[in-house]
Formats: structure tokens, C-alpha cells, sequence
């Protein structure tokens, strides 16, 4: 049956929550059939990495390759409950605590890891070495002979388990799974090059030949990207991250149940297609009205440029810290952020290439990033009228699209939530899925909320280091979102990041 709507487009329409209906789609859950947040193998073989994270050994090759699994996707805490259970927490956030994300490794054979399929066990830090075959052929056909593959030894690969989210957030799961997968490709961004690595991201593969690879069934978990992990740390990137799925314009109609699987399988790639010609990236003026208040974040003094940088420490020793202290925070005091603490978080999250002097990655790979706007609601920044603001990340300049402190309608759609009432500042990342669509098919919604899903990692992390409080929400009215920010109906609403001063205790 022929629709007006591509299936992605239908999905997030589908999956929006409305004031008038969430409350008649909720359901109580079912504790006893909350899903485990770790995958086990039966069998394989271990490779234990914690001794590695200890300072008086001398073997760097597994050292960095035990503290770039740890600060990406690593256990930090483990906080018992009444219940007598655990709650684990990791250097990536999750909606929900759920963790639909596995993280696999595919050697290609070194002198660390014979050739094979090895998963990353957090709960243990170890590796498990569940096939000892040479695959890493397969996996250079199933990435379309992407050109990172040729001269790397080491490919991370992350899936999703769909009932981990989807348990909780039924259809809406997809969406947080893929802003999940972004917080743990955002860390591995972050600490691979003092690691050793420079991670090239492959969002475009056959899914069908990856699933095979890893022996998974396609429906319960499936792979979800892949990062070739090139042994020269400032090696530039190259190669297609993202390559285009067909659009599905022919559905059936779907229950609210069967909406996941539908879109996943309707993003697939079954073989290589070209990608349209990249148009140039005109966002950053689309809101730059003649009288709008510009507010310039930019610091053109020359002499004075390292005060708009956070300082990651010597050797990036704070940046370890901050991505194994990371925390939500559950509440905010209502007090005011400084506009120079917003410009800071706004700088290292949107300029990368700045950090480089620090050691860190100056071009991370993302998929499509001129496809992602960024708005920030300014409820309490000293020196910043309130109001919503469109921030162009090259001008480096908010402009501010609507007058007004909006602390009550920030509250009412992040589900009454208080943090959104008590944020100094939320930060919006939207896109207009419809131009999305059309150059990536309905991959494109992957690409999109992983892309959202790094950027919101880097607010995370800049806002720790500035002692500040964070919190990233995937539950929020959608169509009252695009109300407020004053944005048209078709733009996509991705995530939202609360900023503000933490309560203590």
C-alpha cells in the first residue's frame, strides 16, 4: 500500500508523545521480566583486562587497549537497590539505566588478539573470544570495502538488544537505542587517540552480512555501526561514514508494536548505492533575521583564544576523570549558568578542531552533522536575555528566534519533569527529516540520533568538567517542543539536554 509518508516518517510520527494520549498508552510495567543489561557467552575464550588498568606494568598495547573499553563503555559504579539488586552504572548514560547496547571487537590478527570475534563484558572487563576464525574478509565485504578496513587490525562493532529499551519505551525504544549507540561512539571519539587509535566511523554496511558475522538473528539484536580503530591516533579520516537505504513508501498498517521492527528493517542496506551530491551546509543562517538579538560566543582575541577552551589536564588525565565520574543529575537548584560556562560547553561540543593541541581528536567522524540544528531555551543565564535561541555553530552566535522565559512550558514538555523547569538552559537538536530522508532513505534516522547522540555525549562530559549539572531527556511532547522553539512542524525534535547548577546530595 502506497503512503504519503516515507516509514520514517511515519514512525517518529507515530511515536511522538501528545499530552492527550500518553497517559492512556502507559502500562505498568512488569519488573520480573526487566531485561539483564549485560549479554553472556557460554563459551570462548577470556582475556582478563583489568591488570592493565594498574600503573607499574609496562605493556602499553594492552594498556590502551583496556582503558579505551573501559572510558567508552566501562563499569563506574554498582548501587544496590531495597530489592537486593544492583543498578550499574557506565561511562556512557542510558535512558532508563537499560543499556541496549553491545560492544564487540573483530581482530584481524595481532600480537594481542589472535584473529576472531571477541564481545566486550563490562561487568567483568574482559574480553571473551567467542570465534576464532579470520573474518575480518567478510567484514571488509559486509562494509562495501571501506577504505579504513584496508590497513587496520581492529574493528569495534556495537548492536542493539531492542527488548532492553523497548521493554520500557515500547515503539519509542528506537529512538533512544540510537541516542544511546551515540553516547558510547561519542566516548570511544574522546579516548582513543590518547589510547593509540583513530577510530573511523562506517555507518553504511550490508546489515544482513554483519548480523551473519556475529551470529546474530537481526531481530533481537542487530548491528547498529562500526568504528575501524586505524593504529595512527591524527590519521585523517576518509572514506563514507554513511551510505543510503532505499525509502519505503509501501507499508501495511502497523500496530504501535510491530512500528520498531518495521522502520529497522525498512533502514537496511542490501547493497551499495551512491550518495547524492552533498549540498553546502547554509543552517547555520536559516534563523538570521535582520533585528534578532546576536549574541557572538566567538573570542577573536588572538592572545586570549584558550579562555574559550576547557582544559582537559595534562595527557587528557581530566577528560579520564570526567568520562569515568559522569552522572546525571536528578535535580537542579534553579540558579543561574554564566554565559561564559554556556559558550564554553557550546565551544567544545561544535569545535573539535580546537582540541587538538590537547591531544584530542580534532575531526571526529560523525554521520551527516549539517543535517542537525541546535537550539538552546535560555531560562537563567547571567548576561542572556530568556528566550529561545538558535545557535550557528560556525559563527559561533546565538540568535534569538523568541522573547520570553518559557520555565513552565520547558516543564510541561519534558513530561512535567522539574529538571526541565529548573534548567538554567536546555539544549534542542533537531532536523528536517524530510531533507534527511532524501539524501540517506530511512537510514537516515539511525544517522540522526547516533549524531545527536555524540553531540549530547560532548555536552555531558564539558558540563562535568565545569562542575555543572547535566542530564540528557528522550521523553518529551514533541509537537509542543516545535510550539515553543517558534520551528516549524517538520522539524524533527532528536534530544534535549538540560544545563544547570546541580543540587548537592
Amino acid at each position: 500500500m502506497s503512503r504519503s509518508l516515507p516509514l520514517s516518517a511515519h514512525y517518529h510520527q507515530r511515536t511522538k508523545y501528545d499530552p492527550q494520549t500518553l497517559s492512556k498508552r502507559g502500562k505498568s510495567l512488569d519488573w520480573s521480566q526487566q531485561p539483564s543489561p549485560f549479554k553472556g557467552y557460554k563459551i570462548g575464550t577470556s582475556y582478563d583486562l583489568k591488570p592493565y588498568l594498574e600503573l607499574d606494568r609496562n605493556e602499553p598495547q594492552w594498556e590502551n587497549l583496556s582503558y579505551l573499553l573501559l572510558l567508552s563503555y566501562g563499569l563506574t559504579a554498582k548501587i544496590p537497590t531495597f530489592g537486593g539488586d544492583f543498578v550499574y552504572l557506565r561511562t556512557a548514560p542510558s535512558a532508563g539505566g537499560l543499556y541496549p547496547a553491545e560492544l564487540y571487537l573483530i581482530s584481524r590478527g595481532t600480537e594481542l588478539l589472535p584473529a576472531g570475534l571477541y564481545h566486550y563484558q563490562p561487568q567483568t572487563h574482559t574480553l571473551l573470544r567467542f570465534w576464532d576464525n579470520h573474518c575480518w574478509v567478510d567484514l571488509q565485504e559486509a562494509c562495501f570495502r571501506h577504505p579504513a578496513l584496508e590497513k587496520t587490525q581492529l574493528a569495534l562493532v556495537t548492536t542493539a538488544i531492542f527488548y532492553r529499551s523497548a521493554w520500557r519505551y515500547e515503539a519509542r525504544a528506537y529512538r533512544r537505542i540510537f541516542l544511546d549507540t551515540g553516547h558510547l561512539l561519542g566516548n570511544v571519539n574522546l579516548a582513543a587517540t590518547a589510547h593509540g587509535f583513530r577510530p573511523h566511523l562506517i555507518g553504511g554496511f550490508s546489515d544482513r552480512l554483519m548480523n551473519q558475522l556475529l551470529y546474530l538473528d537481526g531481530e533481537t539484536e542487530a548491528v547498529t555501526s562500526i568504528m575501524a580503530l586505524n593504529p595512527q591516533p591524527q590519521a585523517t579520516s576518509h572514506g563514507k561514514t554513511a551510505l543510503p537505504s532505499p525509502v519505503s513508501f509501501n507499508y501495511p498498517d502497523l500496530a504501535e508494536d510491530e512500528l520498531l521492527k518495521a522502520l529497522h528493517e525498512a533502514s537496511m542496506i542490501q547493497a551499495k548505492a551512491p550518495v547524492p551530491p552533498h549540498q553546502p551546509n547554509l543552517l547555520e543562517d536559516k534563523y538570521n533575521f535582520p533585528f534578532c538579538l546576536k549574541v557572538s560566543l566567538a573570542n577573536t582575541d588572538a592572545e586570549n583564544r584558550y579562555r574559550q577552551r576547557i582544559d582537559w589536564g595534562e595527557d587528557q588525565e581530566d577528560l579520564e576523570e570526567t568520562l569515568l565520574k559522569r552522572r546525571s543529575t536528578r535535580a537542579y537548584t534553579g540558579e543561574d549558568l554564566t554565559l561564559e560556562e554556556l559558550q564554553l560547553i557550546l565551544h567544545f561540543t561544535y569545535h573539535p578542531e580546537d582540541y587538538g593541541e590537547q591531544g584530542l581528536l580534532g575531526d571526529p567522524d560523525y554521520f551527516d552533522l549539517s543535517l542537525i540544528e541546535t537550539f538552546v531555551a535560555v531560562s537563567g543565564v547571567e548576561g542572556l536575555e530568556a528566550g529561545c535561541y538558535y545557535y550557528a555553530p560556525k559563527a559561533q552566535a546565538l540568535r534569538q528566534i523568541r522573547f520570553k522565559n518559557f520555565r513552565e512550558e520547558l516543564h510541561y514538555l519534558c513530561l512535567g519533569q522539574d529538571l526541565g523547569r529548573d534548567a538554567a538552559a536546555l539544549v534542542f537538536h533537531t532536523a528536517d527529516l524530510g531533507a534527511a530522508v532524501s539524501r540517506y532513505g530511512d537510514r537516515a534516522y539511525r544517522y540522526l540520533h547516533m549524531d545527536a547522540g555524540q553531540l549530547g555525549q560532548r555536552l555531558n562530559l564539558a558540563a562535568i568538567q565545569l562542575d555543572l549539572g547535566v542530564s540528557g531527556i528522550g521523553g518529551f511532547f514533541d509537537d509542543q517542543v516545535n510550539e515553543v522553539l517558534g520551528i516549524p512542524d517538520d522539524e524533527a525534535v532528536l534530544y534535549v539536554t538540560t544545563l544547570g547548577v546541580p543540587e548537592q546530595g
